[in-house]
């Protein structure tokens, strides 16, 4: 079920006023039922393996709580291999049996185990990393194991986040199933108003940015110049709005009910760095990475050479997390590497700052810091979106070409909507560009706070016209039947 389907706009005000209908001991188990239904409207027969999983690891909790010495790693290890025996499966075994077979025929080996037809379950890696969130924290001591069955699946399936996030822990969300959560009408209209905002960026932005890139990303080898960098301009921002406003609506919707979800995003665009992105952009992720991966092996706390193999091995990871295609694999280690850049540079970077006298103007310092954390961020999702490598390199070596052309043809109309317009119509392009800039300008009024709260202190004349005019936006501006969009994360 959709987040931005007809479906869920009957979905989700059923089960939040059962929520608050039904007594606090039948809650867990309504809300179980209600993200068995959300996850079995794709596909029905996928829940089977998530019952399968969940079985396993709440066992594995049950025993690695009560076991002593080297058993208690014995089922944390058979856990870890079964959750990640179901990933490889449904999502790498196509792309590593097909790498197989492509080495066998270059070194001439007969190699005839074909690909399977198989369909990678929804959201199959982030319920992957919630659950072994799990068993990784009973283990180390630092949770204790959820004894409810009922409980701990849906600590697994909750619907708000079952598909897409965030990966939440334990220790955040397993407890507030067990609390009596209260009806409260500020709360209330709280979540819905992040619901609206989530929906915007969804089905304004998102969708409406996806018909422009597609146009170029589809056939890359017919554009060039300004054609590539605006179409990698919008994927920037069609990806950002269609996952954060996924995730609007999932902490939205968590907070009718009175749960707390962590925040997914932070204005990652303003990031003066490329760690400063990483601690900004689907943070569930980053610190689930960093919790999980980077400090076992050594985090920080090993030599130089060390620390940049091990910010490379989680990027790399984190790319291939990502798809099962060499596209995220090289997207992964470009942002890696990133990283190990910043590190190295930062001290040279720091001086020139320094002797040209720019660290002195702060706005026009950060401006500087901003922008190319920004142009480096979307030469690497060139890699994320192109469909293989042969086209991302494409892409990377051909948008500084054709620009005499541009500044040639400018005033040409035929040209313009070709090239920059990229073939559609100019209220199109014109609302796109209107809703970006209007999104960024809300995320400019958050450096001071979140603008929810800020309207809270606003008379009801004001809030109320805000609240009918995003609404009256999306019902006019939203991209619908053909044009509407999948959310892009639903596919990891």
């Amino acid at each position: 079920m959709l987040f931005n389907s007809l479906e869920f706009f009957v979905f989700f005000p059923a089960v939040t006023l059962l929520y608050f209908v039904l007594p606090h001991r039948f809650r867990w188990a309504m809300l179980l039922a209600a993200s068995c239904l959300f996850y079995m409207w794709f596909v029905p027969y996928y829940i089977l393996i998530l019952f399968v999983t969940i079985l396993v690891d709440y066992f594995a909790g049950i025993w690695i709580e009560e076991a002593q010495g080297h058993k208690r790693k014995l089922f944390l290890i058979v856990s870890i291999i079964s959750n990640c025996a179901f990933l490889f499966f449904f999502k790498y075994f196509n792309f590593f049996n097909a790498n197989a077979a492509e080495i066998a025929k270059f070194l001439h080996w007969n190699y005839s185990i074909e690909n399977l037809k198989i369909i990678l379950p929804i959201g199959l890696s982030f319920h992957t990393f919630q659950s072994m969130s799990y068993i990784i924290e009973v283990y180390r001591g630092e949770q204790k194991t959820e004894r409810n069955f009922g409980v701990y699946a849906l600590y697994v399936m909750f619907y708000p986040q079952l598909v897409a996030g965030p990966i939440e822990r334990p220790g955040n969300l397993l407890h507030q199933f067990h609390e009596e959560h209260f009806f409260d009408y500020d709360r209330l209209t709280d979540g819905l108003k992040l619901m609206l905002w989530g929906l915007f960026k969804k089905v304004v932005i998102a969708d409406r940015l996806a018909v422009f890139v597609e146009q170029v990303y589809k056939n890359p080898s017919g554009y060039e110049g300004v054609s590539l960098v605006v179409s990698t301009v919008f994927f920037a921002f069609q990806i950002y709005c269609d996952f954060s406003g996924y995730s609007d609506i999932a902490i939205g919707a968590a907070q009718t009910m009175g749960f707390k979800l962590m925040d997914n995003f932070n204005r990652p665009y303003f990031s003066k760095s490329i760690s400063e992105f990483w601690k900004r952009w689907h943070i569930s992720l980053s610190t689930w990475f960093k919790d999980y991966l980077y400090i076992p092996l050594g985090g920080s706390r090993v030599t130089t050479s060390r620390l940049y193999l091990n910010l490379l091995i989680v990027f790399l990871v984190s790319g291939l997390w990502h798809g099962a295609n060499w596209t995220y694999v090289f997207w992964g280690g470009l942002n890696g590497i990133y990283l190990v850049g910043s590190l190295l540079t930062f001290k040279v970077r720091r001086r020139i700052a320094g002797l040209t006298g720019i660290s002195h103007v702060p706005f026009m310092h950060k401006l500087i810091q901003v922008s190319i954390t920004f142009t480096l961020t979307c030469y690497a999702w060139i890699f994320f979106r192109a469909r293989s490598l042969g086209d991302a390199f494409y892409i990377a070596q051909h948008s500084l070409t054709g620009w005499g052309e541009f500044l040639r043809h400018f005033h040409d109309g035929v040209w313009f909507k070709h090239h920059v317009m990229l073939d559609q119509s100019m209220t199109e392009f014109a609302v796109a560009i209107a809703a970006v800039v209007f999104m960024e300008g809300v995320h400019l009024l958050q450096r001071h706070g979140s603008i929810r709260h800020m309207l809270l202190s606003r008379p009801v004349w004001v809030r109320w016209p805000v609240y009918y005019a995003m609404i009256f936006m999306i019902l006019v501006f939203a991209k619908t039947g053909p044009d509407a969009q999948q959310f892009i994360y639903f596919q990891f």
